[in-house]
């Protein structure tokens, strides 16, 4: 074995958090602040090209997605295709325009908007070491 491969498989891997967020602005200022908080981030300005990225080799630990977007899908509907589709994947969601996720939606966690984006990156390390949370 050398260096590097000892190296490697002493640290773990990080998680990768797939952001999907039509707004640019909010979605590279919590970029910025997951990649600094330790994750592989992947960015995505809505639904269909969240897909096309869960649909390749890349292995995501968890999606946070806005519910309202434009384009072919929502996020609860992009919620409830991951949730059937890739099971193992854990689902944030946010929104500004609803104070709650409605009943039987698909999320392990719900932070409503607005939220301080550096709050976000220890919400998800706990969402990803235990189980489902409600931030307010």
């Amino acid at each position: 074995m050398n260096e590097l491969q000892s190296r490697t498989e002493m640290s773990p891997r990080h998680k990768t958090v797939l952001i999907v967020e039509d707004e640019i602005l909010i979605r590279l200022l919590l970029a910025e602040e997951l990649a600094s908080a330790g994750f592989q981030v992947i960015q995505a300005a809505n639904a269909d090209e969240a897909l096309r990225v869960l649909e390749s080799s890349v292995t995501v630990d968890l999606m946070f997605s806005d519910i309202r977007m434009p384009g072919t899908m929502d996020g609860l509907g992009l919620a409830e295709r991951v949730r059937s589709t890739w099971p193992g994947i854990k689902i944030a969601l946010t929104s500004g325009h609803l104070p709650e996720l409605p009943a039987g939606a698909p999320a392990d966690l719900f932070i409503p908007k607005p939220y301080q984006p550096a709050r976000i990156g220890a919400a998800l390390h706990d969402l990803l070491g235990s189980g489902t949370n409600d931030l307010n």
